[in-house]
């Protein structure tokens, strides 16, 4: 499966951004999604990931209450929907499709990786 990952840019603190993951190549719905993000100097964590049926969801510590994950299966589409911002936030964010079922945490789980999106939050 191909993603392509857009929707990033430069927001102000306290802002909103919502990213999207388009797939493309085999059926969309097969597999749990899930958005990482690397910032400069730092090794790539975990953000969010959802359930192939979508009735599953986990998050970071550090974007639980800010950030939901979700899905639109007619669309071939996943979304990261972030609000309130803050600067360390800032990074490349990359989507990533994972054929098992439940959306893991660690990255090494996931087989196919979008080409990422800068999101940049300003203080």
């Amino acid at each position: 499966v191909q993603l392509q990952a857009s929707g990033g840019g430069l927001v102000q603190a306290g802002g909103s951004l919502r990213l999207s993951c388009a797939a493309s190549g085999r059926p969309f719905k097969n597999y749990a999604m899930g958005w990482f993000r690397q910032a400069p100097g730092k090794e790539r964590e975990f953000v969010a990931a959802i359930s192939w049926s979508g009735d599953s969801t986990s998050y970071a510590d550090s974007v639980k209450g800010r950030f939901t994950i979700s899905r639109d299966d007619a669309k071939n589409t996943a979304y990261l929907h972030m609000d309130s911002l803050k600067p360390e936030d800032t990074a490349v964010y990359y989507c990533a499709a994972d054929r098992g079922s439940r959306g893991s945490t660690w990255s090494g789980d996931y087989d196919y990786w979008g080409q990422g999106t800068q999101v940049t939050v300003s203080s």
